[in-house]
């Protein structure tokens, strides 16, 4: 999974900076780190026609250095609700200390850090991508617990990937699940199922039902299904439906829609999902940055590109709940040994 660089808006005063500009044009697949992501509450454009597909070469391991520690981590009053890419928490091939393993388990130093890093910050929820199977969602549910952190409750969705899963872990209990409708969409001629589905699972805590809404969407591999940007504007679509289908029903009911996007804001599926900046059904994409002021949530390695790709997005029906204060990309000194992705948290009241 892995961003591009967007092309650079600002002119520079000298041929070098020209130079520069015209290679990131050139190139197209990246993502210019010291590029702002748009302001969240600005109107967006309305999407009509997907623009022209782009491909991308796929990512190796990230190794970004530590950063500084993230500020206090004291549980404030309301849910505390982590989305976080866990970066293959299953079994597959890996190369690992210069040895290429087969079927092999996400190595320990990587699981560890990730339970560390989840424990360190006490949500109330956790929306987890990238899971292997149900027995892997409980593993690192018993390792939560084993370090401090009970969240008894779990939820585990897929599409057709048979690989890699969408999963929950509540503190409190869920109370309902559901299932898109829609699962499939035609391409080129041919009827494909969403590749990791859609997880639904409301949660009822503080008197109060807080509905998650989980994706994963396709990544910038290449696929033999077809043209990768194509495939992600489908996904995109068949989750803005089942949106929209429990909107229909209550327009002002509490959602929270988040995951790993593989795509900025600014792109044909990010703004298929939001929808229309003054529409009631228009999904807030809650601003987050980290204690450095920056605002990606995921790094390739091998072009040294950031990007923010993770996102949590709330409904008009609980925005009021939300602690725009408290959100924050968590940039543990650890992050980067148990995920290539930063993990986001967002309170709500």
């Amino acid at each position: 999974m892995i961003s591009f660089l967007k092309k650079s808006k600002k002119i520079a005063p000298s041929l070098l900076g020209v130079v520069f500009l015209a290679v990131v044009g050139i190139t197209g697949t990246s993502c210019d780190p010291k590029r702002q992501t748009p302001e969240w509450d600005q109107a967006a454009p309305s999407l009509t026609e997907p623009p022209p597909a782009a491909t991308a070469a796929a990512p190796a391991p990230a190794t970004l250095a530590s950063s500084k520690p993230s500020a206090t981590t004291t549980p404030s009053a309301g849910l505390r609700f982590i989305a976080y890419n866990v970066e293959n928490w299953l079994n597959m091939d890996r190369y690992v200390d210069k040895k290429n393993l087969k079927d092999a388990p996400k190595p320990e130093n990587e699981k560890q850090a990730v339970i560390s890093l989840l424990a360190r910050h006490s949500p109330d929820v956790i929306g987890l991508c990238e899971i292997g199977q149900a027995t892997d969602l409980a593993e690192i549910q018993e390792r939560l617990k084993s370090a401090g952190l009970n969240l008894p409750h779990s939820h585990y969705a897929g599409g057709s990937d048979p690989t890699r899963h969408l999963g929950l872990l509540s503190r409190y209990p869920i109370i309902s699940t559901a299932r898109p409708a829609e699962t499939e969409y035609r391409l080129a001629g041919q009827t494909f199922a969403i590749n990791r589905g859609i997880l639904d699972a409301t949660v009822q805590a503080n008197d109060k039902p807080y509905r998650f809404i989980g994706i994963h969407l396709k990544s910038k591999r290449d696929s033999e299904q077809g043209d990768q940007e194509a495939i992600r504007l489908n996904e995109a679509r068949l989750l803005r439906r089942h949106v929209d289908s429990i909107l229909s029903q209550d327009i002002k009911a509490r959602l929270i829609v988040y995951g790993d996007f593989n795509d900025t804001r600014a792109s044909a599926p990010l703004k298929l999902i939001t929808g229309n900046f003054n529409d009631p059904d228009y999904l807030t994409a809650i601003p987050a940055k980290d204690s450095r002021n920056d605002a990606w949530t995921h790094h390739w390695a091998p072009h040294d590109i950031y990007s923010r790709i993770d996102l949590i997005m709330a409904s008009q029906g609980i925005r009021q709940d939300v602690d725009f204060q408290a959100a924050r990309i968590i940039d543990d000194p650890d992050w980067n040994i148990g995920s290539d992705h930063r993990a986001i948290l967002a309170v709500f009241r």
